[in-house]
């Protein structure tokens, strides 16, 4: 959908007649008594104006409108035809959009779109859907970041708008864009909350200024990128939050992060994942694509060693996500950016801090990676990250970041070293909700002389005949989810890493499914 569709929909739902937008002022909606009303709450710039037409111009008028300046087309949007036309003056290009049939008279309930951005957004409701439940009032005491006065209260309130409407709504992220709706995913699909209107520029900096840290802040103004957690007291939860500049402007994404410690019952971890909490050294890594929860089980089994044992963790995360409170343990968690540099610095001066237990959040170089095998090595419990799609995958994934001449070498340390692998992927549980498929590898001695030896390939049959060890290939993590009803054979389908040998395991398990037959192609 073309970004200037969510303009063109006012005209039918506020009566209007036209929309007109002229380079450095406010788009307006032209009504039948004359009047113009303003449709976002600042002046759009010349570059966005001239975006917004050319995702709408037709390829075959391009060269018309470059040679004369002028064009009119019809254009399609919600199921109405529009007359746009669009001219180019010295300050940039004009548009002026009218129904290309007279506006209906609308009728019954009002609109669910709303683009004006001068009043205080309601709280937000999913089209159709009737509108939620009020919202709690959010809390009004400054933010971290902000500095007083009426921008930062204002940037705050809205925020916060959003993060109670996200709560309500049980949506796992926020998606704010300059000259967007946001856009919540909710039970892993992305929905526009149009009653909150399009967000400018200007005030997507209020909001982004108004819950950043001062150094977050600054960081952003240096180099247009920047990561910290927000804690909503309202909400009883924190936010892992991402600062972004693109073409359009600032934008931000925010992902929830309980408060509350999650419950490995609930996240329906097998008993030989949780054994791992008690190990006494060696390298456990969980892996999977961004947003599969990595973070949510690591979390757990973290909490498990916390209820059991009495020993020393230490956390390096970016940023800091689940909070660990003195159970029987000392933790002790570090943010990367705030507390430490980077991971690497601070993974080897853990090794000077006498830990038990150490997180390594990310996993994402060469040397952090060979401090963490160091780290191992020498009689520590490591726990880590990696962004890989299969436990087999992560081994060679870690190999191959090293140079030839070491890759031998790092065979035998993580022969030596590594525990386990756990590698999952999170799919959409039928009825709402999401699970994860967990593909579980545990270091046998058998599979720890196949490392060493570089025979990855034959740990997948070896995983086969020793289930009893809590071996789990991903195929038949997603059979499981299938038979037992709990997600869809297309949503499996979509998700399996190797498609070929997971309709073998559908046949072996006489599950009727054909994926040509359901919404996917290729």
């Amino acid at each position: 959908m073309a970004r200037i569709d969510k303009l063109l929909a006012t005209i039918h739902s506020k009566s209007g007649k036209a929309i007109r937008m002229d380079p450095g002022q406010q788009p307006t909606l032209e009504v039948g008594s004359g009047a113009r009303l303003p449709l976002l709450a600042e002046p759009t710039p010349a570059g966005m104006i001239e975006l917004l037409a050319m995702e709408v111009l037709p390829p075959a008028l391009r060269d018309e409108f470059l040679m004369g300046g002028e064009v009119s087309f019809d254009h399609e949007a919600g199921g109405q035809t529009f007359r746009i036309t669009c001219s180019r003056s010295s300050a940039g290009i004009h548009i002026l959009a009218e129904p290309a049939a007279p506006a209906p008279v609308p009728t019954g309930e009002p609109p669910l779109i709303a683009l004006d951005t001068d009043r205080s957004p309601g709280a937000p409701r999913l089209a159709p859907a009737p509108s939620p439940a009020p919202l709690p009032e959010p809390r009004r005491e400054p933010a971290s970041g902000s500095h007083g006065g009426g921008a930062a209260s204002t940037g705050l309130a809205a925020a916060e708008r959003l993060f109670a409407a996200m709560l309500e709504l049980k949506a796992s992220d926020i998606h704010c864009s300059s000259f967007e709706v946001p856009i919540f995913r909710i039970h892993g699909d992305m929905e526009e909350m149009a009653d909150f209107g399009l967000l400018g520029p200007s005030q997507l900096q209020e909001m982004m200024q108004a819950i950043a840290p001062p150094v977050a802040w600054h960081t952003f103004q240096e180099t247009n990128d920047a990561d910290f957690a927000y804690g909503y007291d309202a909400g009883n939860c924190r936010f892992r939050v991402n600062f972004f500049m693109d073409k359009a402007g600032p934008g931000f994404v925010c992902r929830q992060i309980p408060n509350e410690i999650p419950d490995p019952d609930r996240l329906g971890l097998a008993e030989p994942i949780r054994r791992l909490c008690n190990l006494s050294k060696g390298l456990v890594l969980v892996t999977g694509p961004t947003g599969s929860g990595k973070s949510t089980t690591l979390a757990a089994i973290i909490d498990l060693a916390n209820q059991k044992r009495s020993d020393h963790i230490i956390t390096i995360e970016d940023p800091i996500e689940f909070v660990h409170p003195r159970k029987k343990c000392l933790v002790n968690q570090r943010e990367v950016g705030t507390h430490t540099e980077s991971f690497k610095k601070a993974l080897r001066a853990a090794l000077r801090e006498d830990p038990d237990i150490v997180l390594v959040g990310e996993m994402r170089d060469l040397e952090t990676i060979a401090i963490a095998l160091e780290t191992a090595i020498t009689g520590h419990l490591v726990f880590g990250t990696l962004h890989t799609s299969s436990a087999i995958g992560t081994i060679d994934r870690i190999v191959d970041q090293f140079p030839a001449d070491r890759q031998q070498q790092i065979r035998v340390m993580l022969a030596d070293s590594l525990k386990a692998v756990i590698s999952q992927a999170l799919l959409k549980r039928r009825g709402g909700g999401r699970i994860a498929a967990m593909e579980s590898l545990f270091i046998t001695p058998a599979i720890a002389n196949l490392i060493r030896e570089g025979k990855n390939f034959q740990i997948p049959s070896a995983m086969q005949t020793g289930r009893a060890y809590g071996q789990k290939l991903m195929n038949d993590a997603l059979i499981e989810l299938i038979v037992s009803q709990q997600v869809e054979p297309m949503e499996a389908y979509m998700k399996c890493p190797d498609k070929e040998s997971f309709m073998q395991a559908i046949k072996r398990a006489s599950i009727n499914f054909e994926p040509r037959e359901g919404k996917f192609g290729e």
